[in-house]
């Protein structure tokens, strides 16, 4: 009998329920073939990194999970929140009773700068601050200290600019978005005034988008520092400009905040977000086992426009810093029955593929490369792939009753989609009573407590 005809659906695993694995499931419902997918997640809620990694301030991006909602509606899909794959149940578990498993899990860890003092105490990753502002269970419970006056922060990226802007608001500009009670009740009492944000190379070169750089001008207790000298650009950096529309308008943002800067439009402002340049770290130094200074070494570039690299110059500064994160990108971690890729951080796959019957796509098939958007025609990529694998396909259990058996007598609580529906309203309620947009919860006992 074929597979993928009513009378044989081709069942698929989706492990993940960010994006990725989102865009993926859609890309089945769409084929010419009869499709159920049952998409496997840790949390109790779904959405991965558009729950817990899109900035509190940045309410219309999470506004894609709409579409989310909607491929959830078909007949063929199953949600199984609180499971956790490699821990509840095995990917060779997964693999018996479907005819495919799709690995959407994401990029979880976060790349080091293996550099002198990187574990000192007051030493971070922008990964885990991230998920702590925006209540991620696992994160709620970490100790941020924002009592010094200089917080340095390493990279160029969205990431980095979203931790900029984060201790650079007013709680005023955060009260009312879903950040988490937690992070608001800290960030109120809060002792930064200056903030640095670092890049290896120039501004030509910056990783941020043109929309992330103009709300660095629109901060209400901030001014942005930058020196003038630091856009004086050579000609491989115009040439970048020129094959590069967005690097461009950034370029051009950046030099409108340094003409408002110098035209006293920021003047008065308690705070100081320093754009810098041309500097990578070499060393942070501590003083009773935490941070107080970084070591920052001089670069220069070299190499042709879009291929220009950093070097140091050997010429080097010191910046007090009483807070630091690095933000230099995020990076997969293993799961037991899958190759990985130790030296990129994402599972071993050619296009999607790992082998014929297992399939990745997001962060952990490519790295964290992208924006939201540029997850759908990667998962879609994938699902080709997968389809043309379709007369090789098979599964050793005709059905996934015994999955749901074994996690029942294993005594998981399995949350599926209209579970998470209540957990939405009871935080949307929540929130409207605090003035909030939403008011997660931070504790899975607690999402659980709102269905029994």
């Amino acid at each position: 009998m074929s597979l993928g005809t009513p009378e044989t659906p081709l069942r698929v695993a989706i492990v993940g329920s960010g994006p990725s694995g989102f865009y993926a499931a859609e890309a089945l419902f769409k084929s010419d073939y009869t499709v159920t997918v049952d998409m496997y997640e840790k949390l109790p809620v779904p959405f991965g990194l558009v729950r817990s990694g899109v900035a509190p301030d940045h309410p219309k991006i999470k506004n894609v999970t709409r579409i989310y909602d909607k491929i959830a509606d078909n007949p063929g899909f199953q949600f199984l929140g609180n499971v956790t794959i490699g821990q509840d149940l095995s990917v060779e578990s997964l693999r018996q009773h479907y005819h495919a498993v799709l690995f959407a899990s994401g990029a979880s860890s976060d790349r080091r700068l293996n550099i002198p003092g990187e574990d000192l105490d007051r030493s971070y990753t922008a990964t885990e601050f991230v998920a702590w502002y925006n209540g991620h269970p696992e994160y709620k419970d970490r100790v941020f200290d924002l009592s010094r006056e200089n917080a340095v922060i390493i990279g160029q990226g969205n990431v980095a600019v979203d931790v900029c802007r984060i201790l650079s608001k007013s709680i005023d500009e955060l009260k009312e978005t879903d950040i988490a009670d937690h992070a608001l009740e800290a960030l109120a009492e809060s002792k930064i005034k200056n903030i640095y944000m670092i890049g290896r190379r120039g501004p030509a070169q910056a990783a941020f988008t043109p929309q992330e750089a103009k709300e660095l001008g629109e901060l209400e207790l901030t001014e942005v520092v930058i020196d003038p000298a630091d856009l004086e650009l050579s000609a491989a950096d115009e040439a970048e400009l020129e094959m590069n529309p967005a690097k461009r308008k950034n370029v051009a943002m950046m030099r409108d905040l340094l003409a408002k800067s110098q035209a006293g439009e920021f003047a008065n402002k308690p705070r100081k977000l320093h754009l810098m340049f041309f500097q990578s770290p070499v060393a942070l130094e501590g003083e009773n086992g935490s941070v107080e200074h970084v070591v920052l070494e001089r670069n220069a570039l070299s190499g042709e426009a879009g291929q220009q690299k950093a070097r140091g110059t050997g010429e080097t500064t010191t910046l007090d810093s009483g807070l630091f994160f690095r933000s230099v990108g995020y990076r997969g971690v293993p799961m037991a029955g899958v190759p990985f890729r130790e030296d990129w951080g994402v599972f071993q796959n050619e296009g999607g593929r790992i082998e014929t019957g297992m399939y990745t796509a997001g962060w952990i098939k490519r790295g964290p490369s992208g924006i939201i958007g540029t997850n759908k025609p990667c998962s879609y990529d994938t699902v080709k792939l997968l389809l043309e694998d379709l007369s090789l396909l098979h599964c050793e259990v005709p059905d996934t009753a015994p999955i749901k058996d074994q996690l029942a007598s294993a005594g998981v609580r399995v949350v599926s989609y209209a579970d998470w529906k209540k957990i939405d309203a009871a935080e949307v309620a929540a929130g409207e009573a605090k003035g909030k947009s939403r008011s997660k919860f931070t504790r899975i006992e607690d999402m659980l407590a709102v269905l029994s």
